[in-house]
């Protein structure tokens, strides 16, 4: 029971942020999802330089690496979540251990209920329950 909730919370966090790149994606070639609604503000975001970069990079481009590193993150983090799912009966690990996974998807909801938006919270909802259900079961 523990593996199974550990592998689906972490293909909803794996699933989430392979969204969120190829949103990401589209939004360098057509930018339309993860974008601001005032086209003028994508514009001046293009034009204005990072000031910790001495010019070295555009608001835009570091806008498209974060979204592209959130997302890495999410993906990698679910993945951790799934192999722990699959190896869980076979690993000896206290039950202390597995909370870390937990706390994660509570900070990520933390994060989404106060600077995102509900598609996102939802599915970390989801998610971190799926992996406080496997904990539990443990």
């Amino acid at each position: 029971m523990t593996s199974t909730f550990f592998i689906l919370g972490g293909a909803l966090f794996t699933y989430l942020g392979l969204i969120h790149a190829l949103f990401t994606f589209l939004d360098t070639r057509h930018p339309r999802r993860l974008v601001p609604d005032d086209h003028a503000v994508t514009e001046a975001m293009s034009s204005s330089a990072v000031r910790l970069s001495c010019g070295g990079t555009t608001m835009w481009r570091a806008w498209v690496g974060f979204n592209f590193s959130h997302s890495l993150g999410a993906v990698v983090f679910g993945s951790c979540c799934i192999l722990l799912g699959i190896s869980a009966q076979t690993l000896a690990l206290p039950k202390p251990a597995l909370v870390l996974p937990v706390v994660i998807g509570v900070v990520y909801f933390w994060l989404a209920l106060r600077y995102w938006f509900r598609v996102p919270a939802v599915g970390i909802a989801l998610a971190t329950l799926c992996l406080f259900v496997g904990w539990l079961a443990y």
